[in-house]
């Protein structure tokens, strides 16, 4: 009897420090995740703007240890520096295009509002279109004479379009300012980068000892061919396309400049502004102006050929997919910080996972070939009889 109940005893005793260490770890596991859903919580709001510091960080460092050199090893003056000269490159264009933006907007808006708005009278060819002629032709006549009356009829069809266009031109201020303080942030990370490099492969190896600082590694290079040879190039040919185009006052310069930027970044190109503008030139130009802005226009074409191979030079195999897809993400989750943080994420996503598998790919092959019932003394043996 006794040692039945001995071995009863002993057997709730080991039950109750199992459910005591398995409460405890649930009570553990309960904090910790709270304290990161929190964290995530409250971070959230930032993730881009975290991000592209970092990015700006990265790509900006070599400069930021040349500029620390200069001034005699004064690192946090150096970032102080880098930082006021960011927001200064990136004020000045921002407003700019926001201006060109907004002026058109005020014209069509002044001229309604005066009447000095007007439609030329419709081609009577537009009735011959098929399915939408004769309505087009009837509306369009409509709006020649009675633009008021015209504006009328569609009216609860555009309050939506200009509810969205509205919400789009607050969540661009509201990404704009992101994006300032995105510089300003990465001046704080510059100073203290070493520091944090630190940290960051620390990490890196606890959550992979073997491959840790190879993926630091890769993730730092992509960050700075994505940085300098996809943003850095397309700015480049932003600024000096919507420079040309500005002095030569082309309509609408500020807003061709962003359609270089974009088209740049997405890896098409900026061919589909620069034809149109260079035409442009040649029939509203006299011959010295329009050859400067076709000269102009035609640099910015080429500098993907010229300079690409040259800020490519280790290499970026992300394919024009994976670019596009974080152009147009980023862009509708982050506004237009997003534009430059989302292809930057999926690259960095992209080559890292490529690496991952490159790497199980060969450990793969490489318990395949010791597995191989033909050992590599025995195919030699068997390819001499042969």
């Amino acid at each position: 009897m006794d040692e039945e109940s001995n071995g009863l005893f002993g057997f709730n005793g080991v039950e109750r420090r199992f459910n005591a260490m398995f409460i405890e770890l649930s009570i553990r596991l309960f904090v910790i995740g709270f304290l990161a859903y929190w964290t995530f919580i409250i971070i959230q709001p930032f993730a881009a703007m975290i991000v592209w510091s970092v990015v700006l960080a990265v790509a900006f460092d070599p400069v930021f240890e040349k500029v620390s050199g200069w001034l005699g090893g004064r690192p946090i003056l150096a970032a102080a520096l880098m930082t006021i000269a960011g927001l200064v490159l990136i004020i000045g264009p921002v407003t700019w295009m926001g201006v060109g933006v907004i002026d058109p907007l005020k014209g069509v808006l002044a001229g309604f509002e005066n009447g000095d708005l007007s439609v030329p009278p419709p081609p009577e060819a537009v009735k011959d279109w098929p399915l939408i002629g004769d309505w087009l032709f009837s509306y369009w006549e409509l709006a020649s004479t009675n633009i008021h009356g015209a504006l009328a009829q569609i009216l609860p069809q555009l309050k939506p379009v200009g509810e969205y266009l509205l919400a789009g031109a607050r969540n661009a201020g509201l990404g704009t300012l992101k994006f300032l303080l995105s510089v300003a942030l990465a001046g704080f990370l510059l100073a203290s980068g070493p520091q944090l490099l630190v940290g960051i492969r620390a990490l890196a190896r606890r959550i992979d000892p073997t491959n840790g600082d190879k993926f630091v590694n890769l993730a730092g290079d992509t960050i700075n061919a994505v940085s300098r040879g996809v943003m850095g190039l397309s700015l480049m040919q932003a600024v000096i396309g919507g420079l040309g185009m500005s002095l030569a006052g082309v309509p609408g310069a500020s807003l061709l400049t962003l359609a270089i930027l974009v088209l740049g970044i997405v890896q098409i190109g900026p061919l589909l502004i620069v034809a149109p503008v260079i035409f442009w030139a040649w029939t509203h130009m006299t011959t010295g102006p329009a050859l400067a802005l076709t000269i102009c226009m035609a640099t910015v074409n080429y500098m993907d050929n010229v300079l690409k191979p040259f800020l490519l030079a280790h290499g970026l195999s992300t394919p024009m997919g994976v670019i596009f897809i974080g152009v147009i993400g980023g862009v509708l989750a982050h506004g237009v910080a997003g534009l430059f943080v989302g292809p930057v994420v999926l690259a960095v996503v992209w080559e890292l996972g490529k690496a991952w598998i490159a790497d199980d790919l060969d450990e793969t092959r490489n318990d395949a070939a010791a597995e191989s019932p033909l050992s590599s003394s025995q195919t030699l043996s068997i390819s001499a009889k042969d």
